[in-house]
């Protein structure tokens, strides 16, 4: 029975989403995409975008911008909390942005400082491995977002997304190390003393912020392990032989 029972419910949810996908959007009662938080999100992506035209030849000019649509960041969780309109198109949309803005400049810097190229894929790999597999972990378990982490998870993700201080401290501070690297790599840049005080500062939280990654990916990791083990339990395997029970 509780086999049965556990494997309508996975089916039921399969189902359910491979409907939504089959058929036609509706008309939504409300303009999702004109939301505060997501029009905010629509401002960081065009910011992005023009540091990124800048980015070769303008440094001031990229890094106020890129800067901007990194404080912004901030600002659309806000206005998400406050005017209650926190929705998953809009945390996509963040978590997108950030990872495209982030390895984009990463791609630059592996670009200008070819000694350390091996450096920046990595960091890259590691970005998009990390949060690809949390998001998927967090949708495939049921739960409302992927920062709702519980605390006998992780201590470290639990406190990391749910204090937001502390999100913005790390997310901030590992962005504006890669803008500080970034504007060294200009002799002219390299002459003043801001740029090499940044990166000292920030140093350290960047550092920090690969090691909540590297957390994250393997909690990410067990948590599909764990699905993968209930769903075999539910079809009768027994796990590593992948025969039926007698």
């Amino acid at each position: 029975m509780a086999k049965a029972a556990a494997g309508s419910k996975a089916n039921g949810g399969t189902q359910q989403q491979q409907t939504r996908l089959d058929t036609p959007p509706r008309q939504l009662e409300e303009n999702i995409f004109l939301f505060v938080p997501n029009l905010i999100g629509y401002t960081r992506v065009i910011l992005a975008a023009a540091s990124l035209y800048f980015m070769k030849q303008h440094p001031i000019t990229c890094f106020t911008l890129y800067s901007f649509s990194c404080l912004l960041d901030a600002l659309d969780g806000y206005f998400a909390r406050s005017l209650n309109q926190a929705t998953k198109f809009g945390a996509v949309l963040d978590m997108v942005t950030d990872r495209c803005t982030t390895s984009c400049l990463l791609c630059f810097l592996a670009a200008v400082y070819p000694q350390f190229a091996v450096i920046g894929m990595g960091l890259i790999s590691l970005d998009l491995a990390s949060h690809y597999m949390h998001m998927y972990a967090s949708l495939d378990s049921g739960s409302k977002s992927h920062k709702s982490v519980d605390q006998k998870r992780s201590k470290i993700l639990n406190l990391y997304y749910s204090n937001n201080k502390v999100l913005f401290l790390f997310c901030f501070s590992n962005e504006l190390f890669f803008l500080s690297v970034y504007l060294l790599a200009f002799p002219r840049l390299r002459e003043q003393w801001w740029p090499w005080v940044a990166a000292v500062l920030t140093a350290p939280l960047c550092f920090g912020k690969q090691v909540i990654s590297v957390v994250q990916m393997v909690k990410a990791a067990h948590v599909l392990a764990e699905i993968d083990v209930e769903a075999r339990r539910a079809q009768g395997l027994v796990g590593g032989a992948g025969k039926r029970r007698d």
